[in-house]
């Protein structure tokens, strides 16, 4: 029950989500953002079904139409429905964003959470690597890794993401160098638990919350980006 103290791992983390759970549940702008992920989730998965005309078909004779009962968006300069086109975008969007998350937040985390962990040699060579792709601009580097490896959906995702890790690990150690230091750290430690155990089952969940934060903050300078890249025909 909530208030009650928990005799088990399992009961702490119901109570904790419940507890996560109110404070969600009186924040209204949080409510209005998960209308909006619910609302393109459904537009991603269900694009094929819900767009009223082929996203791809080209009919020179209805281009550049301006919005109607049946084109509602008009459409683009090759006759193609741009409403269609746009609810299938997000799916292309979701997909890229879903993929960068997957390949960024794990080794910025990594990163992070071992430079301040362990701290000494191995958080100066870290974050001295951290620092030499911080020193660079996002877009530029980006530009230069996928100008090497050719245009491509695939490219894409692996340059935005090793040009995205550094937020996060800056993010991960600053949590790390504060929660090691807390007594039942150091309690689990004199136990006799292994610095990987402490890492992954204590620190990182910890350092979750303010990840999760970093990655709102960043999707949107993601999509722009991608979005750039498809602009000079390198998506």
């Amino acid at each position: 029950m909530y208030g009650q103290i928990p005799k088990t791992s399992f009961e702490a983390q119901k109570q904790r989500f419940y507890e996560g759970w109110l404070v969600f549940s009186r924040n209204k702008m949080a409510w209005s953002g998960l209308y909006c992920l619910i609302f393109f989730s459904f537009l991603a998965l269900f694009a094929d079904w819900i767009t009223p005309h082929d996203p791809i078909e080209v009919n020179l004779s209805l281009r550049l139409m301006e919005p109607s009962l049946t084109h509602w968006f008009g459409t683009d300069e090759l006759g193609r429905d741009i409403l269609s086109r746009l609810i299938l975008g997000v799916r292309t969007t979701f997909t890229i964003v879903l993929l960068i998350i997957f390949f960024t937040v794990p080794l910025g985390v990594f990163v992070g959470v071992m430079a301040g962990y362990w701290g000494g040699l191995v958080d100066r060579v870290l974050m001295r690597l951290t620092d030499i792709f911080l020193a660079l601009p996002r877009l530029i580097l980006a530009l230069a890794f996928v100008a090497a490896m050719g245009p491509g959906l695939a490219n894409l995702v692996i340059a935005i993401s090793l040009t995205s890790w550094t937020a996060y690990a800056r993010v991960a150690r600053a949590e790390t160098l504060v929660i090691r230091e807390e007594n039942f750290i150091k309690a689990v430690r004199l136990q006799g638990a292994r610095p990987f155990y402490i890492l992954w089952h204590h620190i990182v969940p910890l350092c979750l919350p303010s990840i999760l934060v970093r990655v709102a903050y960043d999707m949107a300078g993601v999509i722009l980006m991608a979005a750039g890249f498809g602009f000079l025909g390198l998506g």
